[in-house]
């Protein structure tokens, strides 16, 4: 990466998390691109040159902080020995779920905003961005689509389903605290994907 290269992804990431700061605290409605500019002390234009308005940033933002949980969970996964699919998506899941407990404003924020649909926009205007390594890790864990009747389907069911679940049950206890509603998460997650499992194909790892 040039030197060019490198000022305009610090400047890049320097209006992310600022909006980030912006957006966690003040709301995203509350929040003004002058208010994002004045906090990283970039021109307004500066802004522009990366995205298109708040919402743009927003999305992006989504994008960039979804990427930096699936990496890192990624990043762990690979220091193990697991082999098995759905062992390896519980894991990705467990940590992802550690992760959000760790960082209670991330998870507000991911929560109320996450959409399969980000992604997929993201990605298409993005290309080989680095940032949307969520999209790296999927086909990468169902590269064989032939196994699954429908991965993408599947997956967005998968995501829907811990975001709705762990929201309240990490931030309020409810309706148990997230350490005994785990296994019941996981236990759901084998059993979508077994339903999902295209007829014939035997799973990937043991029982339940």
């Amino acid at each position: 990466m040039s030197k060019i290269d490198k000022n305009k992804q610090i400047k890049r990431d320097s209006l992310l998390e600022t909006a980030f700061g912006l957006f966690t605290s003040k709301g995203i409605h509350k929040t003004s691109i002058s208010d994002i500019v004045e906090a990283a002390g970039v021109a307004k234009g500066t802004f522009y040159l990366y995205f298109k308005d708040k919402y743009d940033i927003r999305n992006k933002l989504i994008a960039h902080k979804s990427s930096g949980i699936f990496q890192r969970a990624d990043h762990a996964l690979n220091q193990t020995d697991i082999t098995g699919l759905e062992d390896r998506v519980i894991f990705l899941i467990d940590n992802i779920i550690n992760q959000l407990v760790e960082d209670k404003a991330l998870l507000r924020f991911i929560s109320k905003n996450l959409s399969w649909g980000v992604f997929k926009t993201v990605l298409i205007e993005a290309g080989d961005d680095s940032d949307v390594v969520f999209y790296d890790i999927y086909h990468s864990a169902f590269a064989d689509a032939g196994t699954f009747e429908n991965p993408e389907v599947m997956v967005f069911m998968m995501i829907e389903l811990v975001g709705a679940t762990c929201y309240s049950s990490i931030l309020y206890g409810e309706p148990v605290g997230i350490g005994e509603l785990k296994p019941y998460i996981f236990r759901t997650i084998r059993s979508i994907m077994s339903m999902h499992r295209t007829a014939g194909r035997e799973p990937e790892c043991g029982a339940i």
